[in-house]
This record gives C-alpha cells, structure tokens and sequence, in this order.
C-alpha cells in the first residue's frame, strides 16, 4: 500500500548545543525515562480502520508520534517507521452494508482521505504503510507457527491464542484479571464465548462467514483477527525489540497486550516493544471523539472551510500529547492568531538572537514531547522580536527551519 509524500526537512545549524538525551512516559513502567536506541530508531504506530474520515483524535495521535520521530531525526539517527491500516474488519464490513457500498470502496476512500490529510499536517510518512489485507501471508504464517507450537486451537472453526502461553502477559497494561475482563469486551473482544480455554483469549483467524470477504490458505477460507495483522507487520519490518510500540491510549489492552503476547510466544524473545507511549483522548462535547459516537471534527470538514492546515496543527500540539482534553472552537482561534503571530515575526528581515529559542524547543520536545512548552519558546521569540525588534539577520530564518524541522509547522 502507498504511503503520501512527505515534506523535505530543513537541517538546523550545527552551531547548536546538542539537545539532551529524549525522555518519553512508558506505559509499561509508568514514568519518564531516557529512550535509548541504536543508529536507527525503530517504531510502529498502529494505523486507522478506514470507514470514515480522519478526525482530530485520529490526527493528534498521528502527530504526536510525527514529533517523536523529528525529534530521533534532530539527533541525527535514521528513523524506520512502520503503520498498518486495518483495511478488513468488522466496523468497516458494518459501515459498507449501511451505506450499501463496497467494504472494498470503503477502504480505499476512506485511507486515500487520510493520506491526504496526513500530507496536508506535514506529518512525515512511514517507510512502511501495510494494509491488512496484504499482509495476510505474513498473518497465515505467524498463525502456522502459533499452531505448531500449541499456542493456537480451533473453536468451531477459528483460532483463538491462548494468551496465558505468554508468562509476561499483562505487563504492558498493568491490569488485574477483573480490569481485563471488563475492558476486553468493551473494546472488540469476545470474553463469553463457548469453548474458549480462557476468556481472555483472543481471536487470531475468524473462518469465512457468509456474505463476508475471506481468503483461501492453509488455515482455511477467512481473514485475520486484528492483534495478529500488527504482530505480523512489526516483526516482518521491524523484528522484536523495537524502540516504541504506539498508539492511542484506548489501544493499551487489549491490543497493545495482545499483540506484544503473540509476538513473544512465536518467537520466543523479550520485549515485543521496548517503550510503548500512548496519546491521550480527544473530547467533544464532555464525551471522547469517536466514531461509534459521532461527535466527531474532522480535519477534511476544516480544510475544506479554508481553515489552514497549520493552523490545526498548532491548535493539535497546544496539548500535551498524553493528556486527555477537550476541543472548542477557542482552540483553532488561538492556533490561527499565533500561527499569524509567528508568520509575521519570520518575515521581518532581523530580530533578536535565536540559538536559544532553538535549543528551548529542542529541550522542550526531548522531555517527553512537550509540545505546548516548545510553542511558548517560539511565542516569546515572536513577542521580542515585536516589542524591541533585534539585527540578527540570520534569525527570522534560524525559527523558521527550527519550527519547521522540529514542530512541522511551515511558516
């Protein structure tokens, strides 16, 4: 599948003092500490199930992690980036037969949207965009391996995991047995059904039902269940022991559990992940914006009412990645007047020194991606600069790469 086309990042001056060591908060561990990776970082970002538009919770996931990796990039590592795209799932097969489309249709608008809008945010591209669908080869053979190992067994026809194959599940999420029982059902799994060995255990191959898109393989006519389509993308392009698993803080369990299960009773090694970050919830309403819900902004319906793309980004990154909030009408308002604020302060031919609004920015975003601290660095710059203007010519342009570079925020 197609990723979208990435915008060229600007190189910062190598006058700088170098920025600190990155810190991120690690669901596993349950606080800040130092990421440390190899020459290149390694990431995987779990994608959209695409049956409708991309919304403002989805996007400001998306660019927290785009911020991780111009972070990984400032420091002058290479950054292999991989994100799936659920093409073949049970809310989008519902979403076709309501609207009387093609699931197949479906999928393909709804991810090209995205894409679109992803290039329109400045977010940089994964190395590997994977639809489900065309991973099903990688899934097959991972089930083969679960099933020949005695972690895999049939009930009436599909294969579920025995999760309590793996001695370290339950370390990611951290939860009790009664937390996971209560969430699993909530969030796509299926804890009452007859014949499971344990109710935790999770779907890995669904076999073919009527009127239902399957496949034929060795498993038999069906499609993948979904912790297993990530498992299998992951260690096909990132191997085991990756720098950070992330998503949505909704993905913690069961999926983020799961998958990281699946992966290490296949292979047999610890960490499925190194560090798994999570972004907080995005609110409309009083309520989480999500689909099942329809309280939903999306950021098609924003540009297409001319709103500028920067703007809902800056308006994205005001909020701390891992804090839940709450989006008004006052957040693009403030997005729109600093964006003008910062556009008119890098026009201006001079203005005051920049090094160090460059290096706050940097120190901002390598303790744990704060976003709104970095903003303010920039602000104050762009205040200064009003106030008791400056002569560093080579200023304006300095805060204009750094903004770009690190914030992705083209001025």
């Amino acid at each position: 599948m197609d990723s979208w086309t990435g915008p060229d990042v600007p190189h910062l001056t190598d006058g700088l003092t170098p920025a600190p060591p990155l810190r991120l908060f690690d669901t596993t561990t349950g606080d800040v500490h130092p990421i440390t990776t190899g020459p290149t970082a390694r990431m995987y970002v779990c994608g959209i199930t695409p049956y409708d538009a991309t919304h403002l919770g989805h996007a400001a996931t998306y660019l927290a992690f785009d911020l991780l990796g111009r972070v990984w990039r400032d420091a002058g590592l290479d950054v292999l980036y991989v994100q799936n795209v659920t093409d073949v799932d049970d809310p989008l097969l519902e979403r076709a037969v309501a609207t009387g489309q093609d699931w197949r249709e479906v999928a393909a608008r709804e991810t090209e949207l995205f894409r679109t809008d992803m290039a329109a945010l400045r977010v940089l591209p994964p190395d590997f965009y994977i639809g489900a669908v065309e991973a099903i080869p990688l899934v097959v053979d991972l089930v083969e391996q679960l099933k020949a190992s005695g972690q895999a067994y049939e009930v009436d026809g599909d294969l579920y995991f025995s999760v309590h194959s793996d001695e370290h599940f339950g370390s990611v999420s951290g939860l009790d047995r009664a937390q996971m029982l209560e969430i699993f059902g909530e969030r796509g799994g299926d804890p009452d059904r007859p014949g499971k060995k344990d109710p935790l255990d999770c779907l890995l191959w669904q076999a073919a039902r009527p009127g239902e898109p399957s496949w034929d393989t060795s498993l038999g006519a069906g499609r993948p269940g979904w912790h297993i389509e990530c498992t299998a993308i992951a260690l096909a392009h990132l191997g085991m022991s990756f720098d950070v698993q992330g998503g949505g803080r909704d993905l913690v369990f069961p999926h983020h559990e799961m998958g990281a299960s699946e992966a290490q009773v296949v292979t047999g090694e610890w960490p499925y992940a190194r560090a798994y970050v999570h972004t907080g919830m995005v609110g409309l309403d009083g309520e989480k914006m999500s689909k099942s819900r329809g309280n939903l902004v999306f950021v098609s319906t924003l540009r297409d009412a001319g709103v500028d793309p920067m703007a809902i980004r800056l308006a994205l990154l005001g909020h701390h990645y891992r804090t839940d909030w709450e989006w008004t009408d006052a957040d693009l308002t403030g997005a729109q007047e600093r964006l003008a604020a910062w556009r008119a302060a890098v026009a201006a031919t001079a203005g005051p020194p920049a090094e160090a609004t460059v290096e706050a920015i940097q120190l901002a975003l390598t303790d744990d991606l704060n976003a709104p601290a970095a903003l303010a660095a920039v602000d104050r710059w762009a205040s200064d600069r009003r106030l008791r203007g400056g002569d560093d010519t080579s200023a304006p342009g300095l805060v204009r790469d750094a903004v770009d570079a690190l914030l992705g925020v083209l001025l």
